[in-house]
């Protein structure tokens, strides 16, 4: 059973300057009717996916503040992203950098997206954060998209021990002035049952709500997926826990959808309702 190492300080990594978000800027960040509802919609797909990777909004994400992307965009600056996780080998898995930013181009119109994809073999609670720590000072991004908490489920480490890890971990980006956006773990039809595997699972959720980061519910999504398909999970995984093609496309959009939806529904703070005054003719009671 795995168990968190020792932190090892890392090296410093750079702050990013805070600005305000232009409001213009929020109109171009996400077209469509899924635009205006104040939360996810809890039933119909999502209008801006195409249609192979359709899901309701309460099965797909949750939503937190990204203040770094938004100084990025605020500042017409390229958007520097950081995608850990997955397989950074030859194969389908090195086509998810551009699907990705191809996806956040889409949503994010007028914006320059860059791509850092560094793949993180290893379970994250027996010493693999120490690894990131390192990329992230290396990469300086404003963005950290990490796949988190497949290892760990397989290699069954410890749900405590893991989620101590990974909420350090993120704590440790966020106090860097970088956000962070988690993808949780691979759905499959071998696992749903396993309660291991569901563990880890929640896990990266309740750290998600607990570090206010948001969430892409990559689980939720595919076995969503996989009961429209009479092939299952198998139209959309290739072999040893692998997006397939088809697959690593629909989770860059759904990566996408997140952050685009988190940056236009939390763009503003809802303004202090203030009583009215009083006039003569309406007089207070009592």
């Amino acid at each position: 059973m795995a168990h968190p190492q020792q932190v090892v300080p890392a090296p410093a990594v750079r702050r990013v300057r805070a600005s305000g978000f232009r409001w213009a800027l929020a109109a171009l960040i996400l077209a469509g009717p899924a635009a205006a509802a104040e939360q996810p919609a809890d039933t119909g797909d999502q209008p801006s996916l195409s249609q192979e990777c359709r899901v309701p909004g309460a099965q797909l994400y949750t939503m937190a503040k990204l203040s770094a992307v938004r100084s990025a965009l605020s500042e017409n600056r390229p958007l520097k992203i950081l995608a850990i996780g997955g397989s950074a080998a030859p194969g389908a898995s090195a086509s998810y950098p551009a699907k990705l930013e191809a996806a956040l181009e889409q949503a994010l119109p007028k914006t320059d997206v860059t791509i850092d994809h560094r793949g993180l073999p290893g379970e994250i609670a027996s010493g693999a954060s120490e690894r990131l720590r390192t990329m992230v000072a290396e990469a300086e991004p404003d963005l950290v998209v990490w796949q988190v908490g497949t290892h760990d489920a397989i290699a069954r480490v410890d749900a405590d021990a893991f989620a101590s890890a990974l909420s350090e971990a993120v704590a440790w980006i966020r106090s860097h002035g970088i956000d962070v956006v988690l993808v949780d773990p691979i759905y499959t039809a071998s696992m749903a049952a396993d309660v291991d595997y569901n563990r880890i699972v929640e896990a990266v959720r309740t750290v998600a709500g607990q570090q206010q980061v948001p969430l892409v519910r990559r689980y939720e999504a595919l076995r969503y997926l996989s009961s429209r398909s009479d092939k299952g999970e198998g139209h959309m995984l290739g072999r040893q826990f692998r997006l397939n093609d088809l697959g690593l496309r629909c989770m860059a959009e759904h990566v996408a959808l997140t952050i685009a939806t988190s940056l236009m529904r939390t763009e503003a703070e809802p303004a202090p309702k203030i009583a009215p005054a009083l006039t003569e003719p309406q007089r207070a009671p009592g």
